[in-house]
């Protein structure tokens, strides 16, 4: 499970940091307007399977992968969110 979550990430700074042409990956890190719209557009379609329970793990398997490239787009660190977490236990 945390290696798909690993690679997702490794994905994502491999493509900022060596970007390729028509790459969807590259469109999301690039475009911060984007990447945006699609977090809440997936998100709402999350929501949504959830009510009508259809596509849950399809939906909430893009949430995760866009709210990835949007954490990446702004200099958001996973590991900075982890560790804000971390320190949220009780």
């Amino acid at each position: 499970m945390l290696s798909t979550l690993e690679s997702l990430l490794k994905l994502a700074r491999d493509r900022k940091d060596n970007p390729i042409d028509g790459s969807y990956t590259n469109k999301l890190l690039s475009d911060k307007s984007l990447s945006k719209a699609k977090v809440l557009e997936e998100i709402n379609e999350l929501i949504d399977a959830v009510e009508k329970d259809v596509n849950k793990t399809h939906e909430a398997a893009d949430v995760f992968y866009h709210l990835i490239m949007y954490l990446e787009a702004n200099n958001i660190k996973i590991e900075d969110v982890m560790s804000e977490l971390d320190k949220r236990k009780k």
